[in-house]
Protein backbone atom coordinates (compact mmCIF):
# COMPACT_ATOMS: atom_id res chain seq x y z
CA UNK A 1 0.00 0.00 0.00
CA UNK A 2 2.70 2.67 1.26
CA UNK A 3 4.57 1.85 -2.88
CA UNK A 4 0.77 2.36 -4.18
CA UNK A 5 0.55 5.37 -2.46
CA UNK A 6 4.01 7.11 -3.28
CA UNK A 7 3.10 6.43 -6.69
CA UNK A 8 0.07 7.73 -6.61
CA UNK A 9 2.40 10.93 -5.29
CA UNK A 10 4.74 10.82 -7.82
CA UNK A 11 1.72 11.23 -10.48
CA UNK A 12 0.46 14.30 -8.80
CA UNK A 13 3.98 15.88 -7.76
CA UNK A 14 3.93 18.12 -11.20
CA UNK A 15 1.02 19.99 -9.71
CA UNK A 16 3.15 20.83 -6.59
CA UNK A 17 5.88 21.87 -8.72
CA UNK A 18 3.68 24.06 -10.99
CA UNK A 19 2.35 25.59 -7.67
CA UNK A 20 6.63 26.10 -6.67
CA UNK A 21 6.67 28.22 -9.81
CA UNK A 22 4.16 30.23 -10.21
CA UNK A 23 5.78 33.60 -8.54
CA UNK A 24 8.19 33.26 -12.18
CA UNK A 25 7.11 35.99 -14.41
CA UNK A 26 8.38 34.67 -17.80
CA UNK A 27 6.20 36.62 -20.10
CA UNK A 28 9.58 38.75 -21.47
CA UNK A 29 13.08 37.89 -20.92
CA UNK A 30 13.12 40.87 -19.05
CA UNK A 31 11.01 39.54 -16.17
CA UNK A 32 12.18 36.18 -15.96
CA UNK A 33 15.99 37.38 -14.82
CA UNK A 34 14.51 39.79 -12.36
CA UNK A 35 12.09 36.94 -11.35
CA UNK A 36 14.43 33.87 -11.41
CA UNK A 37 16.97 34.41 -8.90
CA UNK A 38 14.56 32.95 -5.67
CA UNK A 39 14.34 29.36 -7.35
CA UNK A 40 18.03 30.05 -8.68
CA UNK A 41 18.92 30.07 -5.14
CA UNK A 42 16.48 27.54 -3.41
CA UNK A 43 18.33 25.22 -6.05
CA UNK A 44 21.71 25.70 -5.24
CA UNK A 45 21.83 26.11 -0.95
CA UNK A 46 18.56 24.01 -0.48
CA UNK A 47 18.38 21.04 -3.54
CA UNK A 48 22.28 20.73 -4.86
CA UNK A 49 24.10 22.53 -1.73
CA UNK A 50 26.68 25.11 -1.14
CA UNK A 51 29.41 24.70 0.93
CA UNK A 52 30.07 28.15 2.35
CA UNK A 53 33.71 28.31 2.47
CA UNK A 54 36.47 30.56 0.19
CA UNK A 55 37.90 29.11 -2.66
CA UNK A 56 41.70 28.99 -2.70
CA UNK A 57 44.14 30.63 -5.08
CA UNK A 58 44.09 28.74 -8.07
CA UNK A 59 47.90 27.78 -8.40
CA UNK A 60 47.46 26.01 -11.74
CA UNK A 61 50.20 23.80 -12.25
CA UNK A 62 50.25 22.39 -16.20
CA UNK A 63 52.57 19.37 -18.26
CA UNK A 64 52.28 18.96 -21.66
CA UNK A 65 50.45 15.82 -21.86
CA UNK A 66 49.36 15.35 -25.79
CA UNK A 67 51.09 16.58 -29.21
CA UNK A 68 49.08 16.12 -32.05
CA UNK A 69 49.45 17.46 -35.55
CA UNK A 70 46.53 20.13 -35.03
CA UNK A 71 46.55 20.12 -31.32
CA UNK A 72 48.29 20.13 -28.28
CA UNK A 73 47.10 19.01 -24.69
CA UNK A 74 48.06 19.68 -21.50
CA UNK A 75 47.05 18.27 -17.90
CA UNK A 76 45.95 20.97 -15.38
CA UNK A 77 45.26 20.95 -12.07
CA UNK A 78 43.63 23.59 -9.91
CA UNK A 79 43.07 24.41 -5.83
CA UNK A 80 39.93 25.11 -5.25
CA UNK A 81 39.45 24.14 -1.31
CA UNK A 82 41.91 22.50 0.94
CA UNK A 83 42.55 18.84 0.42
CA UNK A 84 39.97 19.59 -3.18
CA UNK A 85 41.38 20.40 -6.89
CA UNK A 86 39.64 20.60 -9.79
CA UNK A 87 41.71 19.10 -12.56
CA UNK A 88 41.46 18.43 -16.71
CA UNK A 89 43.20 18.23 -19.86
CA UNK A 90 43.05 21.89 -22.24
CA UNK A 91 43.68 21.07 -25.36
CA UNK A 92 44.67 24.08 -27.31
CA UNK A 93 44.70 24.25 -31.61
CA UNK A 94 47.94 24.98 -32.99
CA UNK A 95 47.82 27.86 -35.18
CA UNK A 96 50.93 30.08 -36.96
CA UNK A 97 49.55 32.94 -35.23
CA UNK A 98 49.30 33.72 -31.62
CA UNK A 99 45.71 32.70 -30.33
CA UNK A 100 43.31 35.01 -28.82
CA UNK A 101 40.18 35.09 -27.40
CA UNK A 102 38.80 31.81 -29.38
CA UNK A 103 35.25 30.39 -28.17
CA UNK A 104 36.22 27.51 -25.44
CA UNK A 105 34.05 24.05 -25.08
CA UNK A 106 34.15 22.19 -21.76
CA UNK A 107 33.10 18.33 -22.55
CA UNK A 108 32.24 16.98 -19.27
CA UNK A 109 32.82 12.60 -19.20
CA UNK A 110 30.30 10.20 -17.83
CA UNK A 111 30.16 7.82 -15.38
CA UNK A 112 33.59 6.26 -14.56
CA UNK A 113 34.94 8.17 -17.60
CA UNK A 114 38.36 10.15 -17.79
CA UNK A 115 39.37 12.86 -19.64
CA UNK A 116 41.63 10.96 -21.94
CA UNK A 117 38.51 8.89 -22.98
CA UNK A 118 36.91 11.89 -25.01
CA UNK A 119 40.26 13.05 -26.42
CA UNK A 120 41.75 9.46 -27.82
CA UNK A 121 41.07 5.84 -28.10
CA UNK A 122 37.75 6.25 -30.16
CA UNK A 123 35.94 5.34 -26.96
CA UNK A 124 32.22 3.87 -27.75
CA UNK A 125 30.61 6.58 -26.43
CA UNK A 126 32.80 9.34 -27.14
CA UNK A 127 34.44 9.12 -30.52
CA UNK A 128 37.33 11.64 -29.58
CA UNK A 129 34.81 14.15 -29.55
CA UNK A 130 37.41 16.77 -27.30
CA UNK A 131 39.59 16.21 -30.25
CA UNK A 132 37.33 16.47 -32.77
CA UNK A 133 36.31 20.09 -31.17
CA UNK A 134 39.95 21.37 -31.31
CA UNK A 135 40.46 20.01 -34.20
CA UNK A 136 37.49 22.41 -35.42
CA UNK A 137 39.64 25.42 -33.88
CA UNK A 138 38.13 25.82 -29.95
CA UNK A 139 39.70 25.81 -26.92
CA UNK A 140 38.56 22.50 -25.12
CA UNK A 141 38.79 21.83 -21.52
CA UNK A 142 37.90 18.17 -20.27
CA UNK A 143 37.80 18.12 -16.75
CA UNK A 144 38.05 15.27 -14.15
CA UNK A 145 34.62 15.02 -12.14
CA UNK A 146 34.51 12.78 -9.27
CA UNK A 147 32.30 10.57 -10.50
CA UNK A 148 34.25 7.51 -10.82
CA UNK A 149 35.72 4.50 -8.35
CA UNK A 150 32.19 2.77 -7.99
CA UNK A 151 31.17 3.21 -4.52
CA UNK A 152 34.17 5.54 -3.66
CA UNK A 153 32.76 8.61 -5.07
CA UNK A 154 29.33 7.52 -3.48
CA UNK A 155 30.85 7.41 0.12
CA UNK A 156 31.29 11.39 -0.66
CA UNK A 157 27.61 11.47 -1.22
CA UNK A 158 26.85 9.74 1.96
CA UNK A 159 29.14 12.13 3.64
CA UNK A 160 27.89 15.63 2.11
CA UNK A 161 24.11 14.93 2.61
CA UNK A 162 23.89 15.28 6.48
CA UNK A 163 25.35 18.48 6.03
CA UNK A 164 22.62 19.40 3.42
CA UNK A 165 24.73 18.74 1.20
CA UNK A 166 25.50 16.65 -2.56
CA UNK A 167 27.82 15.74 -4.49
CA UNK A 168 27.45 18.58 -6.92
CA UNK A 169 28.29 21.05 -4.06
CA UNK A 170 31.76 19.71 -4.42
CA UNK A 171 31.68 19.38 -8.22
CA UNK A 172 30.15 23.18 -8.49
CA UNK A 173 32.73 24.17 -7.15
CA UNK A 174 35.29 23.18 -9.24
CA UNK A 175 33.91 24.32 -12.52
CA UNK A 176 33.69 27.68 -10.43
CA UNK A 177 37.17 27.34 -10.35
CA UNK A 178 37.55 25.97 -14.02
CA UNK A 179 35.79 28.88 -15.60
CA UNK A 180 37.58 31.38 -13.57
CA UNK A 181 40.79 29.96 -14.82
CA UNK A 182 39.52 29.34 -18.43
CA UNK A 183 38.41 32.92 -18.51
CA UNK A 184 41.72 34.79 -17.35
CA UNK A 185 43.69 32.91 -19.90
CA UNK A 186 44.41 35.08 -23.68
CA UNK A 187 43.59 32.56 -25.43
CA UNK A 188 39.99 32.05 -24.37
CA UNK A 189 36.87 34.65 -24.81
CA UNK A 190 35.53 34.64 -21.24
CA UNK A 191 32.14 35.46 -22.71
CA UNK A 192 32.32 32.09 -24.80
CA UNK A 193 32.80 28.95 -22.64
CA UNK A 194 30.17 26.39 -23.06
CA UNK A 195 29.37 23.37 -21.40
CA UNK A 196 28.49 19.94 -23.48
CA UNK A 197 28.43 16.69 -21.06
CA UNK A 198 27.41 13.09 -21.66
CA UNK A 199 25.16 10.44 -19.63
CA UNK A 200 26.95 12.28 -16.10
CA UNK A 201 27.99 14.69 -17.55
CA UNK A 202 24.90 15.22 -19.12
CA UNK A 203 23.32 15.50 -15.40
CA UNK A 204 26.35 17.87 -14.91
CA UNK A 205 25.04 20.07 -17.97
CA UNK A 206 21.35 20.27 -16.14
CA UNK A 207 23.02 21.50 -12.89
CA UNK A 208 26.41 22.96 -13.31
CA UNK A 209 25.00 25.54 -15.89
CA UNK A 210 22.33 26.57 -13.91
CA UNK A 211 24.99 27.60 -11.18
CA UNK A 212 27.65 29.04 -12.94
CA UNK A 213 26.56 31.76 -15.16
CA UNK A 214 30.12 32.19 -16.97
CA UNK A 215 29.13 29.20 -19.39
CA UNK A 216 26.76 30.62 -21.73
CA UNK A 217 25.56 27.77 -23.22
CA UNK A 218 24.80 24.17 -22.02
CA UNK A 219 24.60 20.70 -24.09
CA UNK A 220 22.84 17.90 -22.62
CA UNK A 221 24.12 14.49 -24.09
CA UNK A 222 22.28 11.07 -23.50
CA UNK A 223 20.47 11.90 -20.07
CA UNK A 224 17.50 14.38 -20.69
CA UNK A 225 14.29 12.81 -19.42
CA UNK A 226 11.56 12.69 -17.09
CA UNK A 227 14.17 12.57 -14.21
CA UNK A 228 11.63 13.17 -11.51
CA UNK A 229 9.92 9.42 -12.68
CA UNK A 230 13.14 8.03 -13.83
CA UNK A 231 14.01 8.61 -10.07
CA UNK A 232 11.30 7.00 -8.56
CA UNK A 233 9.18 5.17 -10.32
CA UNK A 234 8.51 1.49 -9.88
CA UNK A 235 6.82 0.57 -12.84
CA UNK A 236 9.47 1.67 -15.69
CA UNK A 237 12.60 -0.20 -16.14
CA UNK A 238 14.41 2.85 -17.15
CA UNK A 239 14.19 3.80 -13.18
CA UNK A 240 17.11 4.09 -10.89
CA UNK A 241 14.61 2.44 -8.59
CA UNK A 242 16.61 -0.98 -10.08
CA UNK A 243 20.10 0.34 -10.28
CA UNK A 244 22.99 0.44 -8.30
CA UNK A 245 23.17 4.42 -8.28
CA UNK A 246 21.90 4.54 -4.54
CA UNK A 247 23.78 8.23 -4.70
CA UNK A 248 21.46 9.82 -7.60
CA UNK A 249 18.59 11.37 -5.22
CA UNK A 250 18.67 14.96 -4.39
CA UNK A 251 16.60 16.90 -1.71
CA UNK A 252 13.04 17.74 -2.60
CA UNK A 253 14.11 17.76 -6.21
CA UNK A 254 10.43 16.11 -6.85
CA UNK A 255 8.37 19.08 -5.87
CA UNK A 256 10.31 21.68 -7.34
CA UNK A 257 12.86 20.61 -10.35
CA UNK A 258 12.15 18.21 -12.94
CA UNK A 259 14.91 18.51 -15.57
CA UNK A 260 12.33 21.48 -17.61
CA UNK A 261 12.80 23.97 -14.40
CA UNK A 262 16.58 23.17 -14.49
CA UNK A 263 16.39 24.25 -18.14
CA UNK A 264 14.31 27.42 -16.92
CA UNK A 265 17.64 28.33 -14.54
CA UNK A 266 19.73 27.82 -18.10
CA UNK A 267 17.63 30.33 -19.85
CA UNK A 268 17.75 32.75 -21.82
CA UNK A 269 21.12 31.00 -22.26
CA UNK A 270 20.83 28.38 -25.71
CA UNK A 271 19.87 24.76 -24.33
CA UNK A 272 20.44 21.92 -26.21
CA UNK A 273 19.56 18.28 -26.30
CA UNK A 274 21.12 15.49 -28.10
CA UNK A 275 19.41 11.86 -28.24
CA UNK A 276 19.88 9.10 -29.75
CA UNK A 277 16.35 6.77 -30.28
CA UNK A 278 18.06 3.70 -28.76
CA UNK A 279 19.31 5.36 -25.94
CA UNK A 280 18.45 3.22 -23.20
CA UNK A 281 18.41 6.04 -20.25
CA UNK A 282 14.50 6.48 -20.91
CA UNK A 283 11.98 6.17 -23.95
CA UNK A 284 11.88 8.79 -26.59
CA UNK A 285 8.41 9.43 -25.26
CA UNK A 286 9.20 10.42 -21.77
CA UNK A 287 12.28 12.76 -23.48
CA UNK A 288 10.18 14.16 -25.44
CA UNK A 289 7.18 15.23 -23.23
CA UNK A 290 9.78 17.11 -21.09
CA UNK A 291 11.83 18.57 -23.89
CA UNK A 292 8.24 19.96 -25.02
CA UNK A 293 7.88 21.94 -21.88
CA UNK A 294 11.68 23.51 -22.35
CA UNK A 295 10.30 24.53 -26.35
CA UNK A 296 7.57 26.34 -24.77
CA UNK A 297 9.45 27.98 -21.88
CA UNK A 298 11.82 29.01 -24.52
CA UNK A 299 9.13 29.67 -28.08
CA UNK A 300 6.37 30.76 -26.59
CA UNK A 301 7.01 32.40 -23.22
CA UNK A 302 9.55 33.63 -23.97
CA UNK A 303 10.35 34.44 -27.16
CA UNK A 304 13.42 32.74 -28.64
CA UNK A 305 12.75 29.71 -30.49
CA UNK A 306 16.55 29.88 -31.81
CA UNK A 307 17.96 29.30 -28.54
CA UNK A 308 16.63 25.55 -27.93
CA UNK A 309 16.59 22.69 -29.91
CA UNK A 310 16.85 19.03 -29.72
CA UNK A 311 18.43 16.42 -32.10
CA UNK A 312 16.88 12.91 -32.38
CA UNK A 313 19.06 10.51 -34.56
CA UNK A 314 19.59 6.72 -34.76
CA UNK A 315 21.85 5.49 -32.23
CA UNK A 316 22.35 4.38 -28.49
CA UNK A 317 24.19 5.71 -25.75
CA UNK A 318 26.72 8.32 -27.68
CA UNK A 319 27.85 11.32 -28.74
CA UNK A 320 26.47 11.79 -32.51
CA UNK A 321 28.30 14.95 -32.49
CA UNK A 322 26.15 17.03 -35.80
CA UNK A 323 23.60 19.14 -34.97
CA UNK A 324 25.30 19.81 -31.19
CA UNK A 325 28.63 20.95 -33.42
CA UNK A 326 26.11 23.33 -35.85
CA UNK A 327 24.51 24.32 -32.59
CA UNK A 328 28.22 25.57 -30.95
CA UNK A 329 29.28 26.65 -34.47
CA UNK A 330 26.07 29.06 -34.38
CA UNK A 331 25.43 30.14 -30.84
CA UNK A 332 29.49 30.60 -29.91
CA UNK A 333 29.86 32.22 -33.98
CA UNK A 334 32.76 30.21 -34.91
CA UNK A 335 34.22 30.05 -37.13
CA UNK A 336 33.28 34.19 -37.05
CA UNK A 337 30.30 34.98 -39.69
Amino acid sequence: MKSQQNQRLLSAVSIERGEYWKHLDASSVEKLEETIAPYRNDFRERVIGRWDLEPLPMNPRTQLVYDQPKWQGYEVVLDVFDDVIACGVLLVPKSEEPIRNRPCVVFQHGLEGRPSDTIVGDHPAYHDVSARLAEEGYIVFAPQNLYLFTDRFRTLQRKSNPLGKTLFSTIVAQHQQIVRWLGSRQEVDSNRIAFYGLSYGGKSAMRIPALVPEYCLSICSADFNDWVWKNASTSAPYSYVWTMEYEIFEFDLGRKFNYAEMATLIAPRPFMVERGHADGVAPDERVGLEFAKVRRMYAARLGIPDKTTIEWFNGPHTIHGVGTFEFLSKHLNYPPR
